[in-house]
């Protein structure tokens, strides 16, 4: 049995709307792209949401829209993938890196140590489709001590008045935290489309702008917009409508090119519209199956899928061993793909990764996070899978930790 970690879900349903989009003569940022937007505000009832051809270049466009630049400080949790710290770089400022609690998620009081009077944003990561505590960080960038150490260098920052929090919410489309969608939670909250993500429009993702008054969600999206698409008034297809003078367009800021095509975006609105109905329904199949497995078992630590105010969407099993080592682990990941099954590892977290290693990060200074890696196996979870599949990745994993451990 070959059992793939994370294959994409193509159903028709997802042919055809592609097949729609090609036949349309139209492929790029047009109305499949707004169609998308538009069910992903029904899906996370966020005021507004604008499509990007990444994670990554969603969140370099709102630190430099927030007017993030060499000398700032964003904190981010050391448990994640680099993209979370790579756009604070592209920006020219500096990641403060804090340890994450025992449930992957950043810690609050590791980032209340952490404040400075060069800090600007705070960006929590959801992992594995768990949110992270959003009300710790947003009664710390409200305290009043705290908001007393912002400096605003920006017209952005001078508008909040504090911090921002910028969600990485890469991994939680659809989770619940205190009985309301992510995108809801954090001034900016910002999806990923990858191939591998719950929902996929093979690379993108979106951008759920939230920001409280005096802005207005309308006009930032508007001002956003341009942002992904070099700061042109007029995008491709407005300016392909013809007319006398459809095809004036102005630069009105140095904008980015980071704009969705529809071509992209049919695969996501053919799989959102399904989304909650069907696909995270069957995510949560799996996992329960995971959860009634490993529950049984001594030498397991399951993830969290639920507990009083969090809600999983079922992105990542991300299963941990009890009292291995870091080679034990390896050892085990060995023997199952072996077996057929494909598994991962999320994340190593960045102090051990060369780039940061190198700019002064240290691996001991994050105790937590390497535990969690250490131990960890990110187990197959999505709709595809049937009960025996599951069945069988189960005992592979019991087989692996018998012959390792």
């Amino acid at each position: 049995m070959k059992i793939p970690f994370s294959p994409p879900f193509v159903d028709q349903d997802v042919v055809d709307e592609v097949v729609d989009t090609l036949e349309s003569g139209w492929i790029t940022t047009g109305p499949k792209v707004k169609a998308l937007e538009e069910e992903v505000c029904k899906l996370t009832h966020a005021p507004r949401a604008l499509a990007v051809n990444s994670w990554t270049s969603g969140a370099i466009l709102i630190l430099k829209w927030f007017g993030i630049k060499e000398g700032d400080e964003v904190i981010v949790p050391a448990y994640t993938y680099s993209a979370t710290a790579l756009a604070v770089l592209h920006c020219g400022a500096t990641p403060i890196m804090v340890d994450v609690k025992e449930d992957f998620t950043i810690d609050p009081e590791k980032v209340r140590l952490a404040i400075t009077d060069k800090t600007k944003v705070i960006m929590p990561v959801d992992i594995a489709g768990l949110p992270c505590d959003y009300d710790a960080i947003n009664d710390i960038v409200n305290d009043e001590s705290v908001k007393s150490k912002f400096v605003a260098n920006s017209e952005n920052q001078k508008k909040l008045g504090r911090m921002l929090v910028l969600s990485d919410a890469a991994h939680s489309v659809g989770a619940m935290y205190k009985h309301k969608e992510t995108g809801v939670w954090a001034d900016i909250t910002i999806f990923s489309f990858h191939a591998v993500k719950n929902i996929t429009t093979s690379e993108g993702g979106a951008i759920c702008i939230n920001l409280p008054e005096p802005f207005n969600n309308d006009e930032e999206y508007a001002t956003m917009r341009l942002w992904t698409l070099n700061g042109q008034t007029k995008d491709a297809f407005t300016k392909s409508q013809g007319g006398g003078s459809s095809w004036k367009y102005d630069i009105v800021f140095q904008g980015l090119k980071v704009n969705m095509p529809d071509v992209c975006a049919a695969i996501g609105l053919a799989q959102i519209r399904k989304y909650s109905s069907q696909l995270m329904e069957e995510r949560k199949r799996v996992a329960e199956r995971y959860h009634q497995y490993f529950s049984q078992k001594h030498w397991s630590q399951l993830p969290i899928i639920k507990d009083d105010s969090r809600t999983s969407c079922y992105h990542l099993y991300a299963l941990r061993i009890n009292n291995i080592s870091e080679e034990q682990r390896d050892q085990m990941i060995e023997y199952i793909s072996n077996n057929g099954v494909s598994v991962n590892v999320h994340f190593i977290p960045m102090p051990m990764l060369t780039l940061f290693k190198n700019l002064g990060y240290n691996i001991a200074n994050y105790p937590v996070a390497y535990d969690n890696y250490s131990r960890e196996i990110s187990l197959p979870i999505y709709p595809q899978l049937s009960d025996t599949d599951v069945d069988y990745i189960c005992n592979v994993i019991e087989e692996a930790y018998q012959k390792v451990v």
